[in-house]
This record gives structure tokens, sequence and C-alpha cells, in this order.
């Protein structure tokens, strides 16, 4: 497969406000301000419109209203209100809600302009660049006739403070890149693919990379993953390993063990095995891949930056396939840290394949391990797909997570992962069951497997990613996948750094 083109619209920054000329030269122009800061809008070009627009109705926060000005482009005006102490979350969602209704028209060229009553106006200019570099990027599409796709090629910002910029666009590129690997359909993307996908990203972003193939997972006792990977008609699915070095040479670290280990579930397709799936629950089951897409654009997006850590990605490709050779419920198996596992049900092979992919990161002793995937249904049900699940071996970290989650705007909830779970996991042949028969729990239950298999010397952070789609689209993201996860981990290792407040086992 091609790499999605992942390049972002052109981004100019103005000192002052902008008169009728330069008014004149944008397709549309996005004015914030308080519900009350009138004053500030006879200070825009053709004041008379704006002020006209804001007597329309009662201003509200987070709400906005529309118009266009008198000029030859007919340039949109849109008009919103920011609410006081708003979070990052309200912030995405109206920013989004501006862009969607501004992408009709295809603007080539756009200005965003926040007024100077707005005491948090840095939060909102990154709410706006956000939604704009994320409403205007394409997911692929295999029409053989398409409508010219929206280009927007330029971004104004007047009057803005000091921003991150680097870090807002390579959030961005890296949620887009999410996006657009988990829309790729099942066929476009098999194994091979991916990998041949993923030697390019390292080749373009300086990443080391290796590939565990199925016979290399067998010499290491993977039998877990391998069980999963019965049932696929071609033997090429593997673990990928991908390392970014950011550290100073002569770092201690540097070459050691890494800071931080991403590691994302990519089943490229789930028919849930002999277990089958019905339709509609196997409809979408392309999209289980997202867990490794936030792994790999995290750390794209930290290469990107140049971030002064070490940070590996392991990613466990595969599908779920059903077959004459599937794994099937009441089968032994053995993991690579020699931990033996009584399958109970096929669809349950998201933990399967984290289980060594978990164990193999945990050889390299990184100083904390996250892990991202689609993995329990349960935990929809729990949080509806608004927020994704978080678990922790380190209780100390749990505030840190659910404060990260409301900076980003990712929302995550804290579950419980206490001791006493693991007797709905005690099996009569083998040293832990799968899962549960019942399923009760089965977000909680599945987090109390993988940990079996990172070991309790390692600093762990388990996401369920029941945000990585949702109909209608979440936040600032319009579409059905989300891309959840990636400004979330930024959040955490950039701002909270969380790797640096790991406590001890």
């Amino acid at each position: 497969m091609t790499l999605p083109d992942c390049t972002l619209a052109v981004l100019q920054r103005r000192r002052v406000l902008p008169n009728e000329r330069r008014a004149a030269s944008l397709d549309a122009l996005v004015v914030l301000t308080t519900p009350k800061d009138v004053a500030f809008l006879r200070r825009l070009p053709e004041a008379r419109r704006w002020l006209d627009l804001h007597a329309r109705a009662k201003p509200v926060a987070l709400a906005s209203r529309s118009t266009t000005l008198a000029n030859s482009r007919q340039t949109l005006a849109q008009l919103a209100y920011v609410k006081a102490g708003a979070s990052s979350f309200e912030r995405l969602s109206l920013a989004g809600k501006l862009l969607r209704e501004l992408a009709a028209r295809k603007p080539g060229r756009i200005g965003f302009l926040v007024g100077g009553g707005v005491t948090d106006a840095a939060l909102w200019y990154e709410a706006l660049l956000s939604a704009a570099w994320t409403e205007s990027f394409a997911l692929p599409v295999f029409r053989s006739r398409r409508a010219d796709p929206w280009r927007l090629k330029t971004i104004e910002l007047y009057a803005a403070p000091a921003l991150d910029v680097d870090r807002i666009a390579a959030s961005a590129r890296a949620a887009n890149l999410v996006r657009a690997l988990t829309a790729m359909p099942p066929n476009k993307l098999d194994a091979g693919a991916y990998r041949r996908a993923l030697q390019e990203l390292a080749r373009r972003h300086h990443l080391r990379m290796s590939w565990y193939s199925e016979a290399r997972l067998q010499r290491l006792g993977a039998g877990a993953f391998l069980a999963v990977t019965r049932g696929n008609a071609a033997r090429t699915a593997g673990i990928a390993h991908l390392r970014w070095i950011g550290r100073k040479a002569g770092s201690a670290r540097r070459g050691r063990s890494p800071d931080v280990a991403l590691v994302g579930k990519g089943i490229l397709f789930d028919t849930g095995g002999v277990n089958l799936k019905p339709h509609r629950s196997m409809l979408d089951m392309h999209t289980d891949m997202a867990g490794s897409a936030v792994a790999v654009a995290t750390l794209v997006a930290l290469a990107e930056l140049k971030a002064p850590m070490n940070v590996d990605a392991w990613l466990a490709i595969s599908e779920n396939n059903i077959g004459p050779s599937a794994y099937r419920p009441q089968e032994v198996v053995r993991a690579s840290n020699g931990t033996t596992i009584q399958v109970i049900h096929s669809d349950a092979e998201g933990r399967m394949v984290l289980a060594d992919t978990l164990a193999l990161a945990a050889r390299t002793h990184p100083r904390l391990t996250i892990d991202f995937a689609t993995l329990t249904g349960a935990c929809v049900y729990a949080l509806t797909e608004r927020y994704s699940g978080v678990f922790t071996n380190r209780p100390q970290l749990a505030e840190a997570l659910v404060a990260a989650g409301v900076s980003s705007g990712e929302r995550v909830w804290n579950f419980p992962l206490d001791e006493d779970f693991d007797s709905d996991l005690e099996s009569p042949l083998a040293d832990i069951m799968q899962c549960s028969a019942d399923g009760k729990g089965d977000h909680i239950l599945a987090a109390r497997f993988l940990k079996r298999f990172i070991g309790d010397d390692n600093a762990w952070v388990h996401v369920d990613l029941s945000s990585a789609t949702r109909r209608g689209g979440l936040a600032h993201v319009g579409t059905e996948i989300t891309g959840f996860g990636v400004r979330f981990a930024l959040e955490l290792l950039l701002n909270v750094k969380l790797q640096q407040r790991v406590p001890s086992s």
C-alpha cells in the first residue's frame, strides 16, 4: 500500500487583526469571542455585519452563527462564543463543529481569530488548528470516479499568542495516520502490506525496525500469538519492533532499556475464529488494528518532535480467521514467558497476541509500557465510545492518566485491577484461563490476563480503546474512525512526563 499523504495546510501568522482587504483574500474567517465582548466586534472588517450577526439572537457559550461578508469572494464569516473554563473536549468539539460547517464550501484559505478578551486564547487556537488539520484530511477511498477532495492550502492565525505549533502539527499528522491506516480495507492492508508500510515509515523517520516472523516466534515459544495465526491462509503474520533513539550519545540508557514501550494490537480483520461473529459484529472488524496504528503513529510523532527519550513500539500483526487449522476452545497453549493458557473463546484473540507481545517487550525492561487495543465490547458497554478505559499496575499513576485525558480532550476512565478478579480466570487445566465463559467485567478480566505477561517489576498502562470508532465522530473528529489515542499518549509522555513519575515496583 502507499502511505497516506499527511501533509498539512501551510500555517501563516499575522500579528494584527485582519482588515477588509485581508478578509477579502480568505474563503472563511472564524472568530471566537466572549458573549459580551461587543467592543471587539467593532474592530473587525465590515464590523456592521459582525454586529448584526451578534444581535441576531442571544449569545450562548459554545454556540455559533454565520453570515457572508460583502466582498467579491463572499467570505464566510463564522462567529462562535467561548465558554469560560471550557474543557479541552468542549473546545475541540466546538472547533470541529465550525470546521465541518465550513468544509462544505471546500475553502482553500481560512483565517482564525480569537478575541483579546478570551483569557485562554492559546488553547482555543490549538483546538481550531487541530480541527482544521483533521477535517481537511481525506480518508482513503477506492471509487473509480471521485469528486476532487477538499484541499485546504493555507491557515492564517491573527493576533495569536505563542503556540507549540510543531507539537500541534505532529499530533494532527499522527492522528490522521491512525485514521487512514484504520480505514484501510482488509484486502488492501494485509500483514504483508502493513509490514511494508512500517518499513517505509521507519525509513522516513529514522526508526530502527526488526520483524519477528512466525518462524522466529516459534523459536521463542510464542504459542499464544501463534495460536491466533494458525487460521490464516498465509504465513505472513508477525510482531514488528520499531525503535526511536532520542537520547544523546553517551547516555547511560542509549541502546539499552527504552524509556517507554508502546504496544499495539494489530488484528487486521477479526472473524471471531471458530466462535464466529455475526454479520453486524464482523462488518467493521478491519478496524481491530487501531491499537497498533496508535502505537506506531505516536512513535512517529515523537520522532518528528525529536523527543529526548528512547521509545520502542511493538505491534502484534495478524488476522483472526476461521479455517481447519484455527485454534479452538479448550486448547492449552504456552506463551513465551512460560505461562500456559486454557482457551475459552476464539474471539478473545486480542489478549492472546498481546500476551506474547507484552512478554517480549518486557524482556527489554522499559521504564514504562503502554499498550493500546480495541480489546473488549465490555469497555464500550461500560463507557460508550465517548471515553476509553485505562488500567495500570501502578495505582499511583491513575490520577495522572485521567488528568492527561482531560488535558488532551481524549477522555479516559480508570478501572480497578484488584487481585481477587483473578479467581474468575482460574483454570483446572492451565496456569490461567484466557477469559471467563460468562463475559462479566471482561474488560477488567482482560487487563488482569495481560498483567500476567508484563510482570510486576514493569510499570504498565493498558488502554482499552472503546473510543477508536464512534458513529458521528468524537470531539473535533467528524468521521466514525476517530484516531483516539495519539493526543492522550503525547500528553502523557511530553506534558505529564509520565515515564519520569513511574514509581518503582
